[in-house]
C-alpha cells in the first residue's frame, strides 16, 4: 500500500533547504534594515543567527541521512512554530516581517501530512497570532492598530491554509487512486464472470461511481455480454447484438466522454482527443441503453482489443471533471488487459486441448488400432484352420489373448493420463528399454517375423513425455514394415548424445512407393512416407529421413531432447 504522505526523505530535504534559505534571507533583511532601539536589533539578529545555524545542521542531517521518522518530523515542525512565535514576541520586530515563517510552516505541513497537517498548523498559527495581539511586545501600540493587522493576518492565513489544504487533499486523493491501480489484480481466474465482477467492483471504487456497467462482445461470437455492479451486487446477462445498437452515437464512437446529465433536452458532452478535450452537444447514448439502466450522469470509456470490443460506463457520479477522463482511460486499459488475457488464456487452453486430442488419436492409431487390426486378421486365419489343426489354433488363440491383454494395459495407461491431475505421470521414464523389448516380442508374436532392438542411451532415463513418443515412433515404424512392406526382419537402434536422440529402423521388406533418399523437407513437400509417423516427428521438432529400395527401407529419425528443469 502506498503511504499517505509524500516521499518522506525527499520532502524533509526540500523543507530543510527551504528553512535554511528563509533564515539566511531573514537575517540579511534584518542586517539591511536594523530595528530600533538597538537592543531589539541585537535580540533579533542573535535569534536569527542561531536559527540559521540550526537550519544548516538540520539540512546537513537531512541530505546525509534519512530523516523519515514521523516523531522526528513532528518535533522539528513544533520547534519551528515555537521559535517563530519567540521571534515575533522578543524581537519587537513588526509581525509582518516574520509572518512569512508561518507560511513556511503551512507549506511544510502540507508536504508532510497533506490537508490534515495544513489545518492543524493553521489553527496553531492563528492561536499564536491571537496571543501576540492580546499580549503585544510593544505596549505603546494602540489596540486598533493590532486589531486591524490581526484581521489582515488571520484572513491571509485562512486563505493560504484553504488553498494548501485543497492541494494536499487533491494529492492524497490521487495517491490513493495510484495505490488502487498498483493493487490491480494480475492473476486471471479461469471463469469469466468472477473476473468481470472483480474488475467492475475495483473500477467503481477507483472512479467513485455508485454503479459500473460493462458491455462487450467477443470477436466472432454472436451474443453481447452485459454486466453491471450496483450497491454491492453483481449481475450479468446475454443480449442480442442489436439490442443496444452501437451503444453510443457515431460522433462519439471510439472516444472516451463524460456527460453530467444525459437526460437533458440537449446534453453537453466533454470527450477526449489526442490533443486535449472538446465539447459536443447531443444525446450520447443509445435510447434503449439509457432507458434500461436509467442513465443520467455517465463517464463512458471505450474498450478495444484483439479479442473483444465494448465499453465501460461509470454511472451516477455526482461530480465529473476532465481528470476523470484521464483516470478512466487508465482504468479502462486495465480492464481491457484483464479481459484480453482471459480470452488469450482461454484460446491457449483450447489449443492445448486440441493438441492433446490429436496426440491421443495418434497414440490410439499407432497402438490400439494397429493391434486390433492384427487381432482381426489372426482371428480370421484361425477361424479357417480351427477344424484342420485345433491344437495349433488353440495355442495361437492364447497368443491373441495375451496380445489383447497387453493392449488393455496400454489403453488403461492412456485413460489414466486423461484423469486429473494431468501432471500425475513421473518426470522421468526409466522403463523405456524394457518396454521396447516387450514391444518387439509382441510384434514378433503378432506378425510372425524376427525383430531386434538395441538401446544405447547416454542420457538415461529420458523425460517421460519423450519416452512415450519414442515408444510410439518405434511401434509405428515396425508395424508399417510388417504390415505394408511384408518384412521378415526388422532392426531398430536407439542412441543418444547430450541433446539429440537418434533412431534408425531398417527392414528387408518391399520398401516404400518411392526409391532413393528423401529428407524431412522433401517428404513433407511431396507428402511421401508414413503420414502419421512424419506428423509425430514434426510435432517433436525432429527430422525424418527415409532411404527406400526394392530390398528394404531405412528410417533415420533425429529428435532434440528437451531439458528438464528440476
Amino acid at each position: 500500500m502506498l503511504r499517505d504522505y509524500t516521499q518522506p526523505n525527499q520532502a524533509e530535504r526540500f523543507i530543510a533547504s527551504g528553512r535554511m534559505i528563509l533564515a539566511a534571507f531573514a537575517l540579511f533583511a534584518i542586517w539591511l534594515d536594523p530595528t530600533e532601539p538597538a537592543e531589539y536589533f541585537r535580540t533579533a539578529f542573535s535569534l536569527l543567527s542561531g536559527y540559521l545555524c540550526y537550519s544548516i545542521v538540520i539540512a546537513l542531517a537531512a541530505w546525509r541521512s534519512n530523516i523519515n521518522c514521523a516523531h522526528s518530523a513532528l518535533s522539528i515542525h513544533a520547534f519551528d512554530l515555537l521559535i517563530f512565535a519567540v521571534f515575533m514576541f522578543l524581537s519587537n520586530v513588526p509581525p509582518a516581517r516574520f509572518f512569512a515563517f508561518f507560511m513556511f510552516c503551512l507549506v511544510s505541513a502540507t508536504f508532510r501530512w497533506q490537508w490534515r497537517g495544513t489545518i492543524y498548523t493553521a489553527a496553531v498559527a492563528l492561536g499564536i497570532q491571537i496571543v501576540l495581539a492580546i499580549y503585544p511586545a510593544d505596549p505603546t501600540r494602540g489596540p486598533e492598530f493590532e486589531i486591524v493587522h490581526l484581521l489582515f493576518r488571520i484572513g491571509y492565513l485562512l486563505v493560504v491554509a484553504l488553498l494548501l489544504g485543497y492541494l494536499g487533499a487533491y494529492e492524497q486523493r490521487w495517491r490513493g487512486k495510484i495505490s488502487g491501480l498498483a493493487e490491480w489484480p494480475k492473476t486471471i481466474p479461469k471463469e469469466l464472470y468472477p473476473l468481470v465482477s472483480d474488475v467492475l467492483q475495483r473500477s467503481s471504487s477507483l472512479l467513485d461511481a455508485p454503479r459500473t456497467l460493462l458491455i462487450w462482445k467477443e470477436k466472432e461470437e454472436p451474443l453481447l455480454h452485459t454486466a453491471w455492479w450496483s450497491c454491492g451486487q453483481f449481475r450479468h446477462s446475454l443480449e442480442s447484438p442489436d439490442t443496444f445498437g452501437a451503444l453510443v452515437v457515431e460522433p462519439l464512437a471510439g472516444k472516451d466522454f463524460l456527460c453530467h446529465d444525459s437526460l437533458a433536452p440537449k446534453p453537453s458532452v466533454l470527450h477526449s482527443l489526442p490533443t486535449g478535450f472538446e465539447q459536443w452537444q447531443g444525446m450520447p447514448l443509445h435510447p434503449e441503453l439509457q432507458r434500461r439502466f436509467s442513465i443520467k450522469s455517465v463517464l463512458s470509456l471505450d474498450l478495444q482489443s484483439k479479442s473483444f470490443s465494448g465499453r465501460l460506463f461509470a454511472l451516477d457520479k455526482k461530480h465529473l471533471f476532465p481528470d476523470d477522463l484521464v483516470l478512466g482511460r487508465i482504468v479502462s486499459q486495465a480492464v481491457s488487459c484483464n479481459l484480453d488475457q482471459f480470452y488469450q488464456m482461454k484460446q491457449l487452453r483450447n489449443m492445448t486441448t486440441m493438441e492433446e486430442r490429436i496426440r491421443l488419436a495418434r497414440d490410439l492409431h499407432d497402438g490400439l488400432l494397429q493391434s486390433l487390426t492384427c487381432v482381426t486378421l489372426k482371428l480370421d486365419a484361425e477361424y479357417q484352420s480351427m477344424s484342420k489343426k485345433p491344437q495349433t489354433a488353440c495355442q495361437r488363440l492364447q497368443d491373441i489373448q495375451k496380445l489383447i491383454s497387453a493392449e488393455q494395459q496400454n489403453l488403461r495407461s492412456h485413460i489414466q493420463q486423461l484423469k486429473p491431475p494431468y501432471s500425475s505421470h513421473p518426470e522421468w521414464d526409466g522403463d523405456l528399454p524394457w518396454r521396447l523389448k516387450e514391444l518387439v516380442e509382441h510384434i514378433e508374436c503378432q506378425w510372425g517375423l524376427q525383430a531386434n532392438i538395441n538401446v544405447n542411451l547416454d542420457q538415461s532415463p529420458l523425460p517421460w513425455t519423450m519416452a512415450q513418443e519414442v515408444y510410439f515412433i518405434i511401434h509405428e515404424a515396425m508395424i508399417n514394415a510388417a504390415r505394408h512392406a511384408t518384412a521378415s526382419f526388422i532392426q531398430a537402434d536407439i542412441s543418444s548424445t547430450d541433446h539429440q536422440l537418434q533412431i534408425v529402423v531398417t527392414d528387408n521388406g518391399n520398401g516404400f512407393s518411392f526409391t532413393g533418399r528423401h529428407d524431412h523437407t522433401s517428404l513433407t513437400a511431396t507428402n511421401l512416407g508414413p503420414a502419421v509417423l512424419r506428423e509425430r516427428v514434426t510435432s517433436l521438432r525432429g527430422q525424418l529421413t527415409i532411404e527406400s529400395g526394392k530390398t528394404g527401407a531405412r528410417l533415420e529419425i533425429n529428435l532434440p531432447i528437451p531439458e528438464m528443469v528440476n
